[in-house]
């Protein structure tokens, strides 16, 4: 549908006001403005209607333009004049009853669908409410510049606007029954311009700060500001439009149930849907009922009037899907610009259901009516349409409604799970910023290339690596222990499995175990583990993943099936800043599911002499492994380290608790690599690996904030080392 030139607002409920403007003359007077401007508007909608236009009530779900008229009146009434003016008498103390739409708190009312019988108050009464309403409005925006008027104020604006949006959409409704096909207004038609091909906008995951923070007006179900993790996603650049859709229903697409959820398919069967709502078919092709009359249905425009299910099936119909909210918000806030139709032509379907954000408290008081009391059973859509106000919508905007309705306004945006760079292509990537920043650093996690893992092994080996020894010594006392608490079929998930030696000790003391997947970045170090593991337990199911282990959601579809237990043998847990630990360690919670296990092995913190040997040995087999890094550059990536140029440095950073490897430049030079050029002076270093230390306090504080509970720790004889079994804070309570 074309935008109109007469446009307002999203439909049901969103509350109350955040801000806390500047008072004074100046904003008094903006206020009152605002008020006339959107008082009148709602008066403008209603002027192409009859007295009989605006009492009809086509459906339950709508209400009659002159019950919305006096409505909205009502709430400044009620909200407004009644407590925050002296002396004001309500205009007739019925149409408290009349016109409360579903506040508890404020009394009885009249059933909402049957507002179509109201004949009285006439329409004529209920402008003169209306008129007498705006009067008193006016004097007690005049009159005060106290924080809660102006926030009901602006509350209550809102609210109207929402319901001028309702007004169309129950107008369109109305109409739409009717075999005369009236138009609401006939502007002359406005062919919708061809849209551009669908652009796959990428977004990377990370955590995104999401809904209303401060500034200006927003509904109380936009707050509180709050974190959220998301996964690389792509977003199209433009809305699904109706030349998509037909080809969609010339595909049977409303005839296939592989396509639809099963309440939807429910819904499609009973109500005998074959179109989006308005659809007719006749024989010059496809019409729809809009607000200027029966239109032809135009290829380029975007579809509209569809229900959630509707959208869920024509996404899986094009091997796409609905982005949750997060996503469409972060989008929304990020890259607005590059993103079409995203307030102007219809709301947009997510998969996220209508529910608090975390942290959310509804307002005290009757308005805290407005919006909680709804979140439960509908879905949330993001955007604007042709119908909303100007300047009503923004990022954090909730609208709602429940997945079979169609009446409203709304249409889809497609999203698609951003594809995993392959390890070639992120080691490239990765080493190209790494050795392009101002401090240049380089992951840990791509030490572990063939020889890389051999090396790695042999440093197991070495006396002065206790580690392995320690932890090893751990696991063989404590894995009947451990095995106790693993259920029967389980799946064992091992991040950053290498040889997977320590895995052994937990398959030998948990046969119960049916299934073990390995995560590792290195294809040849996996293979061959998996291969000794698959000969040695031939009846374990074995289901390795080519992966970084930090994103542990990209597991196998069938050991999912199944309980998981994760196991992080080694201390990698120590190559993670705090921080990044905790959201690894979230991530693994929601890998594992609501009951799982998590096996974390942590070196804790000692004397620093031990420590530096540990990472410095005198054979220099850990020199031997961190310039490995860079062979594995030039083999990989065309460069032209010359190797004896830079030096293994080891150092304990107390300030941090931990360990630090670098590669330290002997002198002045320049590097090629991956097609690119850098400079290094001498003493320069490269960073290549951070390894934490932890006491037992410290670790079980960033489990905890992981959402982890500690169930039970082991710990060897010095220099210490511990093991720490974790079950999620809820499972565990």
């Amino acid at each position: 549908m074309a935008p109109l030139d007469d446009a307002p607002a999203p439909a049901p409920a969103p509350a109350p006001v955040q801000e806390k403007p500047a008072r004074g003359p100046a904003n008094v007077n903006a206020l009152a403005h605002r008020f006339r401007e959107v008082r009148g508007r709602t008066l403008d909608l209603a002027a192409p209607l009859s007295a009989e236009d605006q009492l009809a009530q086509s459906m339950p779900d709508a209400s009659p333009t002159k019950w919305h008229v006096a409505h909205t009146t009502w709430f400044f009434e009620t909200f407004l004049l009644v407590p925050h003016q002296l002396g004001y008498i309500p205009f007739d103390p019925l149409y408290g009853y009349l016109f409360n739409s579903y506040y508890e708190a404020v009394g009885a009312r009249h059933p909402r669908p049957a507002r179509g019988l109201l004949t009285r108050p006439s329409l004529t009464e209920i402008v003169a409410y209306r008129r007498h309403v705006d009067a008193a409005m006016e004097r007690l925006l005049a009159a005060t510049t106290s924080a809660p008027v102006a926030d009901l104020a602006r509350l209550g604006l809102a609210h109207e606007e929402q319901h001028q949006e309702l007004i169309l959409m129950d107008i369109l409704h109305l109409f739409a029954q009717s075999p005369l096909q009236p138009a609401w207004r006939s502007p002359a038609p406005r062919p919708a311009p061809a849209p551009r091909p669908c652009e796959w906008l990428s977004f990377e995951g990370g955590v995104a700060s999401l809904g209303h923070a401060s500034g200006p007006f927003a509904f109380d179900n936009e707050t509180p500001s709050h974190d959220a993790l998301l996964h690389p996603f792509r977003l199209c650049s433009r809305l699904v439009t109706n030349g998509e859709w037909l080809a969609f229903m010339a595909d049977d697409g409303y005839g296939r149930p592989e396509f639809w959820l099963s309440d939807g398919w429910a819904r499609v069967r009973a109500e005998q849907w074959d179109a989006p709502l308005y659809w007719v078919r006749g024989e010059g092709g496809w019409s729809s009922m809009t607000l200027a009359g029966p239109r032809p249905v135009e290829a380029d425009a975007p579809v509209v009037h569809i229900s959630f299910y509707e959208a869920c099936a024509f996404a899986a119909w094009a091997g796409k899907r609905l982005p949750t909210e997060a996503e469409w918000e972060h989008a929304a806030a990020a890259r607005s610009g590059e993103l079409d139709q995203l307030y102007s032509e219809v709301w947009q379907w997510t998969t996220s259901a209508y529910s608090p954000h975390p942290g959310f408290s509804p307002a005290k008081g009757a308005v805290g009516e407005y919006n909680a009391k709804f979140m439960v059973g509908q879905m949330v859509l993001k955007g604007g349409a042709c119908v909303t106000p100007p300047g009503h919508s923004r990022a954090s905007y909730r609208n709602f409604y429940y997945p079979h309705q169609r009446w409203m306004f709304a249409g889809l945006r497609l999203a698609q799970d951003a594809p995993e760079p392959d390890a070639a292509h992120r080691f490239r990537a990765e080493v190209v910023a790494g050795l392009s920043a101002a401090r240049k650093t380089l992951s840990a996690k791509w030490f572990y290339d063939a020889r890389g893992s051999e090396l790695f092994e042999a440093i197991c080996a070495l006396p002065e690596y206790y580690p392995t020894r320690q932890e090893s010594a751990i696991l063989g006392r404590v894995a009947p222990e451990i095995a106790a608490r693993i259920p029967a079929g389980a799946t064992l998930v091992e991040l950053g499995s290498g040889a997977s030696l320590k895995t052994r000790l937990i398959l030998d003391a948990a046969p119960q175990i049916a299934a073990y997947a390995p995560i590792d970045i290195s294809a040849s170090a996996l293979s061959e583990a998996v291969a000794a593991i698959g000969r040695d337990y031939p009846g374990l199911r074995v289901t390795p993943v080519v992966a970084d282990f930090t994103h542990p959601d990209g597991l196998a579809d069938e050991p999912a099936r199944s309980p998981r237990v994760a196991f992080f043998p080694g201390s990698t847990i120590g190559n993670f800043a705090p921080d990044d630990a905790v959201v690894l360690m979230r991530r693994v919670a929601q890998a594992v599911g609501r009951d799982g296990l998590f096996i974390v092995g942590v070196d804790l913190a000692k004397d620093p002499e031990t420590l530096v040997a540990a990472y410095d040995d005198a054979q220099g087999v850990t020199a031997a492994f961190n310039v490995n890094l860079l062979a594995r550059i030039n083999r990989e990536l065309e460069g032209d380290f010359d190797l004896g140029s830079f030096a293994h440095r080891a150092v304990w950073n107390s300030a941090e608790s931990r360990m630090e490897m670098h590669l330290e430049a002997r002198r002045s030079q320049t590097v090629r690599a991956a097609g690119e050029t850098f400079s290094f002076v001498r003493g320069e270093t490269i960073h290549t690996e951070n390894s934490y230390k932890f006491s037992e306090e410290r670790f079980a504080d960033l489990a905890a904030r992981a959402g982890w509970k500690v169930t039970n720790v082991w710990t060897s004889t010095a220099p210490k080392f511990a093991v720490f079994l974790l079950k999620t804070l809820e499972a565990a309570d």
